[in-house]
């Protein structure tokens, strides 16, 4: 128990000391930091002061005022209206014109009058025939329109077939545009008959493009010299070749349409 009570203690129990000095000397302190710097901002250093505009004047042109007086001559001398007019000198005096009197020219001689030529009135009736040149009978005769009758043109492939035999044959027009050239591929077999007829580019008339298949189907073409072998082997043999319808002049006119009832 001795050597505890003689042993120095971890924490100290003494009563802390007062700071009273420290409170009222850091107060003092602030007390006169701001003095000294309302001094400095206030009295040293003044708040800038804020002006006001000048005031709006108002300036009169008096007679009376020699800078008036200025500024209206040299208007008067600046205007554009009198420096482009002419103005006479003040020592000008106008001349007055005498008053004359109207004399008209007929007052002084009388002209002549003419007389009036007596109208005779024309009481005999008057002709049927109308005035005018007679017509004449034209004499030339009208040029004839040339006409191009419709042909069909085959490939290369076709100079073995020989000339074609073509039918009689008039195409109708279902429009009023004139059509475009019509190209089929067809097959001849060993007699000279089409046998195949396919369309490869239309006229843009479709009635008219049935017409011209139906018109190679009745081509013939003449039969080979050689037999079937000049042509192809076997009996099925076919020549393919490309036949274009050349469009001409010999289409029958158009039906005209039925009256309305």
């Amino acid at each position: 128990m001795t050597t505890a009570a003689a042993s120095p203690l971890l924490f100290r129990w003494n009563p802390p000391r007062p700071r009273r000095r420290a409170l009222v000397s850091f107060i003092i302190a602030s007390v006169l930091l701001h003095a000294l710097c309302f001094y400095i901002f206030q009295i040293v250093y003044p708040p800038t002061v804020a002006l006001l505009p000048a005031p709006a004047r108002v300036s009169v042109i008096s007679p009376d005022d020699p800078e008036s007086l200025a500024l209206l001559r040299w208007v008067e001398a600046e205007d554009p209206a009198l420096a482009s007019a002419t103005q006479r000198p003040g020592e000008h005096q106008a001349v007055a014109l005498p008053k004359m009197e109207y004399v008209p020219s007929f007052a002084r001689h009388e002209p002549e009058m003419k007389t009036i030529p007596q109208s005779s009135s024309d009481l005999t009736i008057p002709s049927s025939t109308t005035i005018g040149q007679t017509p004449r009978a034209r004499t030339g005769a009208a040029a004839p329109s040339l006409a191009r009758k419709t042909a069909p043109s085959f490939s290369d492939a076709a100079s073995l077939l020989g000339t074609p035999i073509l039918p009689e044959f008039t195409f109708h027009l279902s429009r009023a545009d004139a059509p475009a050239n019509a190209r089929f591929r067809i097959a001849v077999d060993k007699t000279g008959a089409v046998r195949f007829c396919f369309l490869v580019e239309s006229s843009s008339d479709p009635a008219l493009d049935e017409q011209a298949r139906k018109y190679l189907l009745l081509c013939r073409f003449p039969p080979p010299r050689g037999g079937t072998a000049a042509r192809g082997e076997g009996d099925d043999a076919l020549t393919w070749s490309i036949a274009t319808i050349l469009w001409g002049s010999d289409f029958a006119p158009l039906p005209s349409p039925a009256p309305a009832l």
